[in-house]
């Protein structure tokens, strides 16, 4: 099946408010893109459009935490994260609030929206905050077990969010904790470990490396921070290789904090596939993947170069 994960998104939020009374929703004048709008639908009078003022619409979602809400503010990530960064650092992750920070049209997949709405360090920048929580489900159905799972979570999550639609690649009886990674395919040659967008690539890069005698392992790093380090070393000192697969920069993301865990270990190589210190640009999000390297070819190429 495959839907866009925020649908999928927009979907749980208005399951979620029959569910669950303080549940409150705000949006950047952004309802229909975020999805939201099915919120709004449901609940008009827990849902509030603040306008394109993003760093008020931190503001306010802090205020409603400090009442006992539990707010989900909405915009793009690019902005969310960019714009808002102070009042997220110094209202919110400072004073470890109870607030979603549930941001769409993530990475370069946004596609022609270009290069200034494409958000490549916006996990950097979230990583860097003291008491962040950072999410980056892979498909629709992961992404239902996310927001209900940053629901029941005390402070502040950034759930990370694509725009395009995606097939599925995990299932409703895959288990799903905040902080625990899901090992998809074990394997003891290689190690691909990726999130978001990247998880379904993976997983076809490493078909296709079992297909040549190369045993590859691939692990859904669906929660960013806090890291789940436990699986990264063990499969750092079974592995003779680990390969990063994400659809943001090198710098500071996924790949920057695998890297981190496994630094000054005896175990194995490590490559990362990602953006390579470059903005994005507009384009076809297929074609953009391609141009950036966010190949499934390109993850197999890194896989044998360290071999």
């Amino acid at each position: 099946m495959s839907k866009a994960i925020r649908v999928a998104y927009g979907e749980t939020l208005a399951k979620l408010g029959h569910e669950n009374d303080k549940i409150v929703v705000l949006d950047a004048d952004l309802s229909g893109a975020t999805q939201t709008k099915f919120f709004k639908k449901e609940f008009p009078d827990r849902f509030y459009n603040i306008g394109i003022a993003e760093e008020n619409l931190m503001g306010v979602a802090a205020g409603l935490a400090y009442q006992g809400f539990i707010p989900f503010a909405s915009t793009f990530a690019v902005f969310g994260t960019g714009r808002a960064f102070e009042i997220v650092r110094n209202q919110i992750a400072y004073v470890n609030l109870n607030v979603k920070l549930a941001l769409t049209h993530s990475g370069i997949s946004v596609g022609e929206d270009g290069g200034s709405h494409q958000s490549i360090e916006d996990i950097a920048l979230m990583r860097s905050l003291p008491n962040m929580t950072i999410v980056v489900p892979c498909d629709a159905i992961e992404t239902e077990k996310a927001v209900r799972a940053a629901t029941n979570f005390a402070g502040p999550v950034y759930l990370r969010l694509a725009r395009p639609a995606v097939d599925d690649v995990t299932s409703d009886n895959t288990e799903f904790k905040i902080g625990k990674a899901n090992v998809l395919k074990d394997g003891n040659d290689a190690c691909i470990i990726a999130c978001g967008l990247m998880v379904g690539k993976a997983l076809d890069a490493a078909k296709k490396l079992s297909e040549s005698g190369i045993d590859t392992a691939v692990i859904n790093m669906h929660t960013i921070k806090p890291l789940d380090k436990e699986t990264i070393l063990k499969y750092n000192s079974k592995c003779k290789v680990i390969v990063t697969a994400e659809e943001h920069t090198i710098i500071g993301g996924l790949g920057s904090a695998v890297a981190e865990t496994i630094a000054g270990t005896n175990g194995s190589k490590f490559a990362m596939v990602g953006i390579e210190d470059k903005f994005g640009h507009s384009g076809n999000p297929d074609k953009l993947f391609e141009e950036y390297g966010l190949t499934t070819d390109n993850i197999i190429k890194k896989v044998k170069e360290n071999l």
